[in-house]
């Protein structure tokens, strides 16, 4: 795993890759700290970090693209197959080298707020708070960005999906705005989604039962539930869907509020879809 680690992290400076995306997420935090903070006259420098989340859309896909994408294309992910580690360690090391090259700019950003403290009254447990926070979300979204792109040998497509999805993750909660919230469309809605996941875990797995049983059980109790109390069910799809979105917990900590059930969340995605890489990968070892 050292090695796949090492490996991994000399890529992203042998090239321009991690250089770039570590320049880019400066640029703007000294933007926005300049704009808001110094002529703005405004203290609090989590907003600074706040208003700039949204360039993780533009850099987690150039950032993870050539992660798995490049490795299918060059055939050296059969490499990866012959080496003494499992896939979990191949993608711990992966994920490791991504964190580290994200967690430049985070360490770099923690000298605003000592210095925005120099001219004004500054939280710094809230500036700092935010900044924890803004990597963690960065690690999140990256570990999509690197699941997807074990799906294409394509650079270019792997980061056209994590754009999108990553878009779709932005905008959610306005998103949620125009989904009906009557209980017969959140039933109808999370049993679609149901058999979405099933199809996943039958093409994860090309087990037919597997994703029958998953179907049936989850179904059906979604299917009892539903009967026994249908009145939970009033406006529950899109609260479930307004909850996904990883930008809108982030806000919390630009709201001075250290929300540790956020990190979590943040946690929780990363680990998932690790996971699914792992799964992606062992499918393709065996296919």
């Amino acid at each position: 795993m050292t090695a796949i680690f090492k490996r991994e992290l000399s890529s992203y400076f042998k090239g321009f890759t991690g250089y770039v995306y570590i320049a880019f997420v400066l640029f703007f935090i000294g933007t926005y700290s300049a704009t808001l903070n110094v002529r703005g006259t405004y203290p609090s420098f989590e907003y600074a970090i706040g208003n700039m989340s949204f360039i993780y859309i533009i850099v987690i896909p150039i950032l993870t693209m050539r992660v798995f994408a490049d490795e299918k294309r060059q055939k050296t992910d059969q490499l990866l197959y012959a080496l003494p580690v499992s896939m979990g360690q191949v993608v711990v090391g992966k994920m490791l080298a991504v964190a580290v090259v994200m967690v430049v700019p985070a360490i770099v950003s923690c000298i605003y707020p000592p210095i925005l403290g120099k001219f004004g009254s500054v939280n710094y447990a809230s500036a700092y708070g935010s900044i924890i926070a803004f990597f963690f979300m960065g690690v999140a979204l990256a570990s999509i960005g690197v699941f997807l792109s074990t799906l294409t040998d394509s650079q270019a497509m792997s980061a056209g999906m994590c754009f999108l999805v990553l878009l779709v993750n932005y905008f959610q909660t306005t998103l949620v705005g125009f989904l009906p919230t009557s209980a017969l469309a959140s039933f109808l809605a999370i049993t679609v989604v149901i058999l979405i996941l099933a199809v996943i875990v039958w093409y994860m797995t090309k087990n037919l039962l597997a994703a029958a049983i998953f179907a049936v059980v989850i179904g059906g109790a979604n299917f009892i539930y539903y009967s026994v109390r249908p009145v939970k069910y009033g406006g529950l799809f899109p609260d479930i869907i307004g909850k996904l979105s990883m930008f809108s917990r982030f806000d919390t900590f630009i709201e001075s509020a250290f929300d540790l059930t956020a990190i979590l969340y943040y946690l929780t995605v990363t680990a998932l879809f690790m996971f699914f890489t792992v799964q992606s990968l062992e499918k393709r070892r065996w296919s």
